[in-house]
């Protein structure tokens, strides 16, 4: 206290002075350290080495990989099974040398149904691919002996209605190809003796001639010749193939069987084109009919579920809160977690719109896509005070920017509060 009565702060304590601004001579003052002249930016041969390793490793593998396939496509086939022109264990390019040294005439053919002359051989492997048209021209025409190989129930009836596939409904027998002799009269069974046949079985009619017989069946069946000439029929033509012809007495029986007329014709099917069966077998015929009947019980069953669990709406129930929460907890909470975040602006903004909603309808303001419109507010506020505050401290006050610190929020407050109870009580 001094002399006078004026009161005195016992101790001044100075302002933090604002840090400056880093000026011209400051940043000429300290330059920036330059790089050390020994560390290169340049990646080194680890580094590329660390970098492509995993994509070098790919590469190589894909390059195996590719490699590997194209080494064992290339010992494939190049022609299907059975082809006259294949040199492959699965051809029969072997077979038809020998007849073709033997003074045969041997052709090919992709027409079953192409006119060929009357004493010739035709050779029908896999004839099951023959859709019902050319079943029809191949029935039509005439060869002194016809050769299926392997052939189903539909081309036997076509071709060769006398023989009949061994076995029950729709799975024929099959024996694997072995040595057997042939217990037959037919001639050059008999001089070849024991062969390795097998395949399909089949049976022959009442004056037909079956061959190598194994399970009451027979791999080789002749029917009698008639107006069209014989039908032979092979449950297998492995016999035939290259790796095969050597084997046992399959030679004697390939060349008898094949080069008993002057002319043999060979039929190249198309086995890129889909079989008749494969072009009528539809997705649903590989479903069991008894699937049918349990997928609809399933159903059933599952409406009756559905219906069993269903929740079934009643009238609505009015029950009471089981705990009253007063407005002003909410307010607080909700201004706590407004401090929390340190979200001054939008607790600023949220208290600057409650006040211009309860002040415009008092000023009679309307609201423009529900908010006054500023000028008009601001204007009618500072006419309402009277003097008391410029246009321009109003809209400062409820449009200004957000505040800084707490303590500038708390200043907020009151001042919207003040200027709130001036409006309503000028």
């Amino acid at each position: 206290m001094t002399g006078t009565g004026t009161p005195t702060p016992a101790s001044a304590t100075p302002a933090p002075a604002l840090p400056a601004a880093p000026g011209p001579a400051a940043s000429s003052a300290e330059p920036l350290a330059a790089p050390d002249a020994g560390t290169s930016l340049t990646p080194t041969r680890r580094t590329r080495w660390l970098r492509s390793r995993w994509y070098l490793l790919s590469a190589g593998i894909l390059l195996t990989t590719g490699v590997l396939l194209a080494a064992l496509q290339s010992g494939e086939d190049r022609y299907p099974p059975l082809d006259p022109r294949s040199t492959d264990p699965g051809g029969t390019h072997a077979v038809v040398r020998l007849l073709e040294a033997q003074g045969l005439a041997v052709g090919t053919t992709t027409d079953p149904g192409a006119p060929t002359p009357g004493s010739d051989t035709f050779v029908v492997p896999d004839p099951d691919r023959l859709d019902a048209g050319q079943l029809r021209a191949l029935a039509a025409a005439h060869h002194a002996r016809l050769v299926l190989i392997a052939p189903g129930g539909e081309t036997l009836a076509a071709l060769a209605p006398e023989v009949s596939q061994a076995g029950q409904g729709e799975r024929p027998d099959y024996a694997p190809p072995t040595g057997t002799a042939a217990a037959c009269a037919l001639p050059d069974a008999v001089r070849a003796g024991t062969a390795r046949l097998g395949g399909y079985l089949y049976r022959p009619g009442p004056h037909g001639e079956g061959c190598y017989p194994r399970h009451n069946a027979y791999p080789l069946v002749l029917a009698p010749g008639g107006p069209r000439g014989d039908v032979l029929v092979l449950g297998d033509g492995s016999f035939l193939t290259n790796a095969r012809l050597g084997e046992d007495g399959n030679a004697s029986l390939a060349l008898g069987l094949l080069g008993s007329q002057p002319r043999l014709t060979w039929y190249l099917p198309d086995y890129s084109a889909p079989t008749p069966a494969e072009r009528q077998t539809q997705i649903t015929d590989f479903i069991p009919r008894g699937w049918y009947w349990a997928g609809l019980q399933l159903g059933v069953a599952a409406l009756l579920a559905a219906a069993w669990r269903a929740r079934r709406l009643g009238p609505v129930v009015s029950e009471n809160l089981p705990v009253v929460v007063r407005a002003a907890e909410t307010t607080e909470g909700r201004a706590r977690l407004y401090r929390r975040a340190r979200a001054r602006g939008r607790a600023a903004e949220a208290l600057r719109r409650a006040a211009l909603n309860r002040i415009a309808p008092v000023l009679g303001i309307p609201s423009v896509h529900g908010a006054p419109d500023p000028v008009a507010l601001c204007a009618a506020v500072a006419e309402r005070l009277a003097g008391d505050a410029t246009a321009a401290a109003v809209q400062f006050l409820l449009y200004g920017p957000a505040p800084t610190d707490d303590a500038a929020l708390l200043r907020l407050a009151d001042d919207l509060d003040a200027l709130e109870r001036q409006v309503r009580q000028p």
